[in-house]
């Protein structure tokens, strides 16, 4: 199993952007964990097979409805920690 982290860049914080990514997550069958960033990203680790970690990077680079993302940079990593669910975290 692997992990997929991306930061995402844009109007992604105050328009739902972590839940929607929660959603879609969750939808996917993957965890992992969403959080904001100081400055004004949005960081995203997801865990599961890769077919799906490919149709989540698909569904962030669109965004979420009320979105706009500019830029998403993002990583194929071993899981180091495995999670059991998906949370936004705060």
């Amino acid at each position: 199993m692997k992990s997929y982290r991306a930061f995402v860049d844009g109007l992604v914080q105050g328009v739902c952007f972590r839940g929607w990514a929660r959603d879609v997550a969750r939808q996917l069958g993957l965890r992992g964990w969403v959080r904001n960033l100081p400055d004004g990203r949005v960081e995203v680790l997801v865990q599961g097979p890769e077919p799906a970690l490919a149709r989540f990077a698909e569904a962030l680079a669109d965004g979420a409805p009320l979105s706009r993302v500019i830029r998403v940079e993002d990583t194929l990593e071993e899981c180091e920690e495995v999670f059991s669910s998906f949370e936004v975290r705060y």
